[in-house]
This record gives structure tokens, C-alpha cells and sequence, in this order.
């Protein structure tokens, strides 16, 4: 123990190990420290965002599914005899065509992203996938609205002549096939927000 010159021995005190260790860091490893931490938030946000946007798309296609499956029954069921049978129409057979791979698409599209979500595994690449949701989503949705609105016209003109079974029933498939088309049309707009977001590099 060293003297300090008077006679009495000279007390060395050490700090306390953090003051050491924080002194022995410096300011720059705080400053690394505290960017380190950012950048998990950072990265758990995008996660978080990620599995809402997957869970959103899910929902928004499997009800494109459900109003997309209803229109095709309540078309293919819609056979009354006579001219109240939908097959001698063009509107309505283009409906039914339309319905029915709607009813695919959205059904295959919804059992991907429920084996994506479940398992984590993905059957094409990310940006590839968004791709493919985006643009299929669009064209599905534009030929809903196109089948809806083809068959719109000849349900309002058997309206006017008379009010049965027949004209209820296409009323009602048209209506599931705009809701499909509302619903495949929100899936469009998730679809295109990941994809602006996907990473080129």
C-alpha cells in the first residue's frame, strides 16, 4: 500500500465494475448499443406487419372464396323449366364460367397461404409469390365485375316483365359475385402494398 508522504498509507478505492466497463467502452459503444436496439425494433415491426398483411390476404380471399363458391351454386341451381332455365343465357352462362374459377383461384390461393402461415414454408420465392397474388388478384377481380355487369342488364329486364324464383336467384348470384369482387379487389390492394415493399437487392 503506498504512502502519501504524511505517514498514513494511501487508500486506492476501485470503481464499481460498470463505471469500469462503461469507461473501458467509451461513448461509441453506447451509441452501437443503443443503434443495435433500433434496428430489433426495427426488424419486429416489419415482422409484425408482415404476419398482419399475410392474415389480412387470407381473410380477404377466403371470403372471395365463400361469395365466389354461393354465386356459382346459386347459378347452377337456378333451373325452373321453360325459358326460366339460366344455361339459355349467355349472361348467366358466363357468370357461372366466371364463378367457377373465381371459386378455384381464391380456394387454391387460400390453401397456400394457410400451409404458408401454419408451417412457415413457401412454395415460390417472396417476391415471386407477391407477384403472382398481385397480378392474378386483378384479373380475377376484373372478370367478376365484368360477369357481374354482363348479367345485370337481362336481370333487370326480366325484372320489369315479372318476379319469381328465377329473377331472385340471379339478383342474388350477381350480389355474391360483387361482394367476390369487392373482396378479391381488397386482396389486390395487400397484394400491391407487399410487393412495393419487396426487397431488389
Amino acid at each position: 500500500m503506498p504512502d502519501s508522504g504524511d505517514g498514513t498509507p494511501k487508500r486506492y478505492v476501485q470503481p464499481p465494475p460498470s463505471m469500469a466497463a462503461r469507461a473501458s467502452r467509451g461513448p461509441g459503444a453506447e451509441s452501437q448499443t443503443a443503434a443495435a436496439g433500433l434496428g430489433v425494433s426495427s426488424v419486429l415491426r416489419r415482422w409484425k406487419r408482415e404476419d398482419m398483411l399475410r392474415k389480412g390476404g387470407l381473410a380477404s380471399r377466403g371470403s372471395a372464396f365463400l361469395f365466389s363458391l354461393l354465386a356459382f351454386i346459386i347459378t347452377a341451381s337456378n333451373e325452373h323449366g321453360g325459358w326460366r332455365d339460366f344455361h339459355k343465357y349467355e349472361e348467366y352462362r358466363y357468370l357461372l364460367a366466371i364463378a367457377i374459377l373465381s371459386s378455384l383461384y381464391t380456394g387454391i390461393q387460400a390453401v397456400r397461404h394457410i400451409h404458408q402461415i401454419f408451417t412457415g414454408n413457401q412454395f415460390l420465392q417472396q417476391r415471386t409469390s407477391a407477384l403472382i397474388d398481385f397480378c392474378g388478384d386483378q384479373v380475377m377481380a376484373y372478370l367478376l365485375i365484368s360477369a357481374a355487369s354482363a348479367a345485370i342488364p337481362m336481370t333487370d329486364r326480366m325484372r320489369e316483365g315479372t318476379n319469381d324464383m328465377f329473377t331472385d336467384s340471379s339478383a342474388a348470384a350477381i350480389t355474391m359475385a360483387f361482394l367476390a369482387f369487392f373482396s378479391l379487389a381488397l386482396s389486390a390492394v395487400i397484394s400491391g402494398y407487399r410487393l412495393s415493399t419487396q426487397s431488389y437487392i
